[in-house]
């Protein structure tokens, strides 16, 4: 992919949803909720302290994420929906 997001943005790729509920349940299209997890496609340098010094990045591509539920902001590279947003949105890594 040709995008490198700026500074402490993030670009993630939703994964996708169940199916199916626990209890077997088929969830049509419409009723599903998009999934507060994802995974890091490319992240931006670091954000930047008031001295200049650079604070690297503490999730890098490849990383399996949680996010807040509206977090983010959707945009579309080459066909693809993704969500741009920034490293505090991220609750945690999934390992």
């Amino acid at each position: 992919m040709a995008f490198t997001p700026l500074h402490d943005r993030v670009l993630v790729r939703r994964t996708e949803g169940e199916e199916k509920t626990a209890g077997g349940l088929i969830i049509p299209d419409a009723a599903k909720e998009k999934p507060a997890e994802g995974e890091i496609i490319s992240v931006g340098e670091g954000a930047r302290k008031d001295s200049g010094e650079l604070v690297p990045m503490a999730v890098k591509a490849g990383d399996k994420v949680l996010f807040g539920k509206w977090s983010g902001t959707e945009i579309t590279i080459d066909g693809e929906e993704l969500l741009m947003m920034k490293e505090s949105d991220i609750m945690g890594i999934l390992s």
